[in-house]
């Protein structure tokens, strides 16, 4: 390896595990040839080289699942690449579950798999005993088995890549303590290390569990949090095959793989112990904890009894080694919302070997060509916000993150760390009417209220769950009468300059040069004409616009925007979310219940949809916002947070008369299926462009300014549709929840994007996208008439439907 630093490269890598010799590895398979990678000690010292090296690929999302895949291949092949061995071999993988709620779990998982494309088979307990004879079957359930998943020598691994990536022109040093990160003008300029300085364009940060240390370094917030994960490496066990598949026994929370002969044993404990230090102490590398076998020794116990060999065998080696964990259990991948061209990639959750490859080659792609490749929303570290630089917070989730690997995959299953820790004004007066509470980008939003006598709690279930006819009534009283939702948790941008109104006509795919008081609703795009964010803008004045858009997207969208804008354009952004609070009022009762509280005209003619005002509501003022994401006549009031209650109290007051429900996230979900209305990150992503996702009355090609995308989009509508976002709806009593695989004639043609229970139409809606090179015309969609959904491994029939199944003409919204 090279032993001079150099005084300048283009790119430096810090980090010589697994992840950061990907990284190297594709940047060099890109052309990349000025790159440089540091190590502080020796490659793989930190996490890789005590890793346990399973390999699975299947996880909720389709891109991560096919990043996964993509590992799998290349370590198919990089031996015979590089000459270096790897210990890859592709054994498959074995889940086993104990009991009936974790069948269906796996039933779930076998569907999602086929949506995505992946080989899963559901196996009775004597099956997977055939293919592991040494497990003991007796209080199994069922398997599940995934052939190609596999198993591989970490260090090994690592090595080979570190080698492709110095065939390919890049520049290893170990041994080199970075110490100091330099930015100006908000971009990356220098690194320094403790063997001189390194000028340079991009950053990108593999540190592991240093990455923190060195993400502050820069400014840059990384999220995760080092703990303790623990296996241990039997001697030789008598009649052990080779290569067996890796099991999972997540009911009893551990883990087995093959090894010489012997079985590592591991497992994820739900108290996990975190490395809880302000700074990871010098001399970590090769590092390893000392055996804590009385927290290990329940898990155990249950290894021992899936596989008794255990009693008789003794104990070669013993890991507990330091490992870093994320709140939602996913990595961290992108550009830094902080510091331009600075990028990470870390907290892969003990599975950074299973996402080493695919992570090293979506992370190069996004730094040569500026965006990802296809849509990394799942790890892309703009998911985190603020509050996420604190330790405390970070520490609390995390390690619920950490104790919920092998726990049950319920659907909509709340986090409970940390929390209470972002309230609107209203959260005491909905909690005091029985709100049941979830938690998104740290906010307490209702999801459903509970009558008088019921608790307020969800209680999981792969089946539906205790709250749908709690959230049918609301959605009910929506639909027939009014019902008022706390939205404060919406994200809020001011967007204000001179060169305001031309910035955002250059981001946007819809015409916002509107007058004042104009809402558009449009999506901003990347390149490729993918939708980058879904959102509404209220034109306030001739030099001021006020954005909406979703609760998680705060960091995301703001520096999509930022970093959009001209170089030295006339433009600020502010953003005031916690400025405003925001009440919306929706049904066909809203006007009745607002006008004698409103100092203003409400009726149709005086303030049409898609307009708003600034007036005052119960002497309260208010941006009056009349859209709706739910399908009935309303308005959002964004209101300044200190005049929230009293402005909540009065429309209760005002609507009690007329029977006025508070109504939760729950029932909007419902109640926008039914419309037909799309959720970025779930339906709509920088995958698909607004043609494929039916949005494309929302752009406007020939408006008076070239945005972002339009070259794009010009070339998408040349050509037929082969992937398209349409509805499809069954029987009441089936649980749609998003991933079901779509049928055609016997044919799968794609799977479902989100799916919940319409209580007007009496259906099960889901949305999806369809697939086909043939194309996705209208009469070709209907010519078909045997569509069917699979839902946990069994299919059912299912309507097509080209148009919102209630109100499809929008008469209610513009009433």
């Amino acid at each position: 390896m090279t032993k001079a630093i150099p005084a300048q490269a283009h790119i430096v890598i810090i980090g010589g595990g697994i992840v950061g010799c990907s990284v190297a590895y594709h940047l060099a398979k890109l052309g990349q040839r000025d790159v440089v990678l540091l190590e502080r000690h020796k490659l793989t010292s930190g996490s890789t080289w005590h890793a346990a090296g399973a390999v699975g690929q299947l996880r909720s999302s389709a891109n991560i699942t096919r990043l996964l895949g993509y590992s799998v291949d290349l370590y198919e092949t990089l031996e015979a690449e590089t000459g270096q061995a790897t210990g890859w071999v592709r054994n498959g993988s074995l889940r086993l579950a104990r009991t009936k709620d974790r069948r269906a779990e796996f039933e779930r998982a076998c569907t999602t798999a086929r949506s995505f494309g992946l080989e899963f088979y559901m196996l009775t307990p004597a099956e997977a005993k055939e293919r592991v004879p040494l497990i003991d079957p007796k209080g199994l359930d069922c398997a599940a088995f995934v052939p190609s998943d596999g198993v591989a020598n970490p260090s090994d691994i690592t090595m080979a890549l570190a080698k492709g990536a110095r065939q390919g022109g890049v520049k290893i040093f170990e041994d080199v303590v970075v110490t100091g990160t330099e930015t100006e003008n908000g971009a990356v300029k220098a690194v320094q290390t403790n063997q001189g300085r390194i000028a340079c364009d991009v950053v990108v940060n593999c540190g592991g569990i240093w990455a923190p240390e060195l993400g502050r370094m820069a400014g840059v917030n990384v999220p995760l949090q080092p703990s303790h994960h623990q296996y241990f490496v039997t001697e030789k066990i008598e009649g052990l095959a080779r290569h067996i598949p890796a099991i999972r026994d997540t009911d009893y929370q551990t883990y087995f793989k093959e090894d010489v002969g012997g079985l590592q044993v591991g497992g994820y404990e739900f108290n996990p112990i975190p490395f809880d230090v302000p700074k990871i102490p010098d001399g970590h590398e090769f590092k390893l904890m000392e055996p804590n076998v009385d927290h290990f020794e329940p898990l155990l116990e249950r290894a021992m009894e899936l596989v008794p060999a255990l009693k008789s065998v003794g104990v070669k080696t013993w890991f507990n080694g330091i490992e870093s964990f994320t709140e939602d259990g996913m990595f961290i991948l992108g550009e830094a919302p902080e510091v331009k061209n600075y990028f990470v990639s870390a907290g892969f959750n003990a599975f950074g070997i299973a996402a080493g490859g695919g992570a090293g080659r979506a992370l190069a792609e996004w730094i040569v060509e500026g965006e990802p490749a296809f849509d990394l929303w799942a790890v892309d570290i703009r998911r985190f916000g603020n509050h996420h630089r604190s330790r405390r917070t970070v520490l609390a989730r995390s390690l619920e993150g950490q104790g919920h690997h092998y726990a049950m995959g319920w659907p909509y299953l709340e986090s409970e760390a940390a929390r209470p820790l972002r309230r609107s004004p209203l959260y005491d007066r909905l909690k005091g009417d029985g709100c049941c509470f979830g938690a998104k980008y740290g906010w307490e939003r209702p999801n459903w209220f509970a009558p008088t006598g019921v608790e307020a709690r969800d209680i999981y279930s792969f089946d539906h769950q205790n709250w749908l006819p709690h959230v049918a009534s609301e959605h009910r009283a929506t639909r027939s009468g009014a019902a008022i939702f706390d939205q404060s948790s919406f994200v809020k941008f001011i967007i204000e300059g001179p060169d305001a109104e031309a910035e955002l006509q250059r981001i946007c795919a819809n015409d916002v040069a509107k007058p004042v008081g104009s809402i558009v609703y449009t999506q901003m795009l990347n390149r490729k004409g993918g939708i980058e964010a879904d959102v509404t803008i209220t034109r306030l004045g001739d030099q001021r616009f006020y954005m909406v858009t979703g609760t998680g997207f705060a960091t995301h969208d703001g520096t999509h925007l930022r970093r959009s804008f001209s170089p030295g354009a006339r433009v600020h952004l502010s953003d005031v979310t916690s400025a405003y609070a925001c009440i919306s009022v929706m049904g066909p009762a809203s006007r009745q219940i607002l006008q004698p509280l409103a100092e203003a005209d409400l009726s149709n003619g005086a303030f049409p949809f898609a307009t708003s005002r600034e007036i005052f509501i119960a002497g309260v003022p208010v941006i009056a916002s009349r859209v709706t994401f739910v399908g009935e006549l309303g308005w959002e009031l964004h209101v300044p947070t200190e005049y929230a209650l009293t402005l909540y109290d009065a429309i209760k007051d005002a609507g009690a008369p007329i029977g006025i429900r508070n109504a939760g996230y729950r029932a909007i979900d419902s109640l926008r299926l039914e419309k037909g209305y799309r959720v970025w990150s779930v339906d709509i992503g920088p995958d698909y462009t607004p043609y494929e996702a039916g949005l494309g009355f929302a752009v406007r090609l020939k408006k008076n300014a070239d945005f972002i995308g339009r070259d794009a989009l010009i070339k998408a509508k040349e050509r037929p549709l082969t992937r398209r976002l349409v509805t499809f709806s069954t029987d009441p009593s089936v649980v749609l929840l998003g991933r079901e695989t779509i049928y055609r004639d016997g044919e799968r043609i794609g799977w479902l994007t989100s799916g919940g229970v319409g209580h007007t139409v009496g259906r099960s809606i889901g949305l999806g996208y369809l697939r086909s090179e043939a194309g996705l015309d209208d009469a070709t969609l209907s010519a078909a008439n045997n569509y069917e959904l699979e839902v946990r491994t069994r299919r059912v029939p299912a309507t097509l439907h080209l148009e919102p199944l209630y109100d499809a003409p929008g008469e209610r919204v513009r009433s």
